[in-house]
């Protein structure tokens, strides 16, 4: 039985032929990451563990992004932490104030990931790096601290569920609407501990902001990891961005998958995952009148540049509603200059809504959007599980930038095709 992308990847970074899924191995690490939350625990149990030194200065990445700008004195206590290490560790990847992005954004952009990387980071999205056709997967404080030591960190290897993509996607219909119809349909169990992989002639619709989105959200599905086969998108992206040497693995004819899910783009509609959970899926054929107080545009789901194109578009000539605070977050410097430059900034400034420095702030009620009690979010984030963005009485509810967008005209949950009729 031949092998999938995610287990050839596993093969080659064990230095083995063959692996099967289940097996439990050891493999080298391109890229050891962490963040404002996660990397002072991290630090903590490196010293304990006796090392000295990081593995490789260039392969451990450390981006204050959660809480940052400090928001509190505990914050600034954090940041200070991982600043000191950097600086100890002479590490060259540490991206802060002024430089910073939303880690998940950030890396590829400074082409940090190509295909055929394994990264892990103490953080669940870290899964976002297969859009590269890389594997990447979050893990705990813990194992970053052994692999910034080591280099290496033990994996299961995954079982893989396969999507075959068809079609092309309608009018505003985005990646997080294709996640957010997968999880619907598979459930936020449906890939646990599983590689979601994804091949087909419809992958070609999809831009890397869309494959971003849908392998950032393969956590949602409980999913070790996601994965996208590589084509020239990818390639065009990795040359523009990266001068790291890479390695394509295409899933051998005969893998094995537990399931394999056909899916036509043509079909699915903009939807939105309604609280408190990312498969409460609906589509606006199933959605009544909801009034809402907040929007978040942004977050390593949602913050890229073509993201904030798209809210602009809708937004454009069109005001906030008053009863409505829409806070827009670009993903990193990078794209908040470019958006500045296009003018997609003053659209938003104009419309009514504030645009932020970049932060996951709002994402996990840390701040720039905490909601209060019996409040409701329409956000391009991930998760909208209980107390998510603040008051445990509060609701999220997970939407495409579009989507987002409409709400914010209208003040209640909207279809992009309610407002730019």
């Amino acid at each position: 039985m031949g092998m999938t992308m995610t287990q050839k990847i596993l093969a080659a970074h064990a230095g083995l032929d063959k692996v099967e899924a289940g097996q439990l191995i050891l493999a080298d690490l391109d890229l050891v990451m962490g963040n404002d939350i996660t990397a002072p625990m991290a630090i903590q149990e490196f010293k304990r563990m006796g090392a000295k030194n990081v593995f490789d200065r260039k392969k451990v990445v450390l981006v204050p992004d959660h809480f940052t700008p400090n928001k509190d004195i505990k914050s600034a206590e954090q940041c200070r932490v991982i600043r000191e290490f950097a600086d100890e560790m002479d590490i060259e990847n540490y991206f802060e104030i002024g430089q910073m992005g939303i880690e998940h954004a950030l890396l590829p952009e400074k082409g940090l990931v190509v295909p055929g990387d394994v990264v892990i980071g103490a953080d669940s999205h870290t899964c976002t790096y297969g859009a590269l056709g890389a594997f990447s997967t979050g893990v705990g404080s813990t194992d970053m601290a052994a692999g910034m030591a080591t280099g290496q960190a033990w994996f299961k290897v995954p079982e893989a569920i396969k999507f075959v993509l068809k079609g092309r996607p309608g009018k505003w219909v985005s990646g997080k609407d294709v996640i957010l119809h997968i999880i619907g349909m598979i459930g936020v169990d449906g890939a646990l501990y599983r590689s979601m992989e994804y091949s087909g002639e419809g992958l070609g619709s999809l831009s890397m902001d869309d494959r971003f989105t849908m392998a950032n959200m393969a956590i949602e599905a409980g999913a070790k990891n996601g994965i996208f086969e590589v084509d020239d998108i990818t390639l065009e992206y990795v040359k523009e961005h990266s001068d790291k040497e890479y390695k394509v693995y295409k899933a051998d004819d005969d893998a094995e998958y537990k399931e394999v899910y056909h899916i036509d783009l043509s079909s699915i509609t903009p939807a939105v995952a309604f609280p408190h959970l990312p498969e409460n899926v609906r589509t606006f054929d199933q959605i009544e009148e909801i009034p809402i107080q907040q929007v978040v545009i942004g977050s390593c789901t949602n913050g890229r540049l073509g993201d904030l194109r798209i809210a602009a578009q809708i937004l454009k000539g069109h005001k906030v509603n008053p009863r409505v605070r829409a806070i827009v977050i670009p993903a990193t410097q990078k794209i908040y200059l470019q958006a500045m430059r296009e003018g997609l900034l003053e659209i938003f400034v104009e419309a009514g809504a504030v645009v932020s420095t970049p932060t996951c702030g709002p994402c996990l009620g840390g701040h720039m959007g905490v909601l209060a009690k019996g409040e409701r979010a329409v956000s391009t984030t991930n998760r909208n599980f209980v107390g998510r963005m603040g008051h445990p009485e509060s609701e999220v509810y997970l939407a495409s930038p579009a989507v987002a967008a409409a709400s914010a005209i209208t003040g209640k949950i909207s279809s992009p095709e309610e407002v730019m009729k």
